[in-house]
């Protein structure tokens, strides 16, 4: 039988009170410690909700340091040329609420920041985003109103970093699995040569 949780209070008698250090960690502003974490970070996560509640996750990558830090409240993460579908985008202009989570390659723990965004088509640090010389096509502007660092049991219960877990080719390469859950039109050959070597040279044009 299912047992569904259906309650704020059901779910706190569950999982019991937080502990006062997780209650209270979350802050308004940047530390330091903060800007040196962004300035390491290669990777975020970034999580949108449009009005109707429709959600999305999109990873952002870029050389670590790529969130630009404009004030103590504030960062912009730019954006490089994709699939055009802008799925997070059209949720950010019908409802800013966003959730980042910054990852440090090896760490454990994680960086949490939650907030409003807005976008932006160009301002004068752009110019501070260009990457092998390529501006972004546009920037996430965040106004932080939550910030603060994630504990490492996720990462040490699923053995992230640990490479002797790792399984990549668990499925087929990415070409082969377009083509058989997507079938599009291109030939087997056609994807395997559009997602080679070519590929990774490609991800700034």
């Amino acid at each position: 039988m299912t047992v569904e949780i259906t309650s704020h209070e059901e779910l706190r008698e569950l999982l019991g009170t937080p502990g006062v250090r997780a209650a209270s960690k979350d802050r308004a502003r940047l530390h330091e410690r903060d800007r040196q974490w962004l300035a390491a970070s290669p990777f975020c996560l970034v999580a949108t909700a449009g009005a109707d509640g429709t959600c999305d996750v999109s990873p952002k990558g870029d050389p670590a340091g790529f969130a630009l830090v404009l004030d103590d409240t504030t960062i912009a993460l730019p954006e490089r040329p994709g699939n055009k579908r802008a799925d997070g985008y059209r949720n950010i202009l019908d409802n800013p609420h966003v959730g980042l989570l910054f990852l440090i390659p090896g760490r454990t723990d994680t960086l949490r920041i939650n907030g409003r965004a807005r976008l932006v088509r160009d301002a004068p640090w752009f110019d501070d985003m260009v990457v092998k010389g390529h501006r972004p096509v546009l920037a996430v502007v965040v106004e932080i109103e939550q910030i603060f660092y994630h504990c490492a049991k996720a990462f040490l219960r699923s053995a992230l970093w640990q490479p002797e877990t790792w399984q990549p080719d668990v499925l087929p390469t990415r070409a082969r699995l377009i083509k058989e859950v997507e079938a599009p039109p291109e030939s087997l050959e056609d994807l395997e040569r559009h997602y080679g070597p070519e590929y990774a040279r490609k991800i700034y044009t």
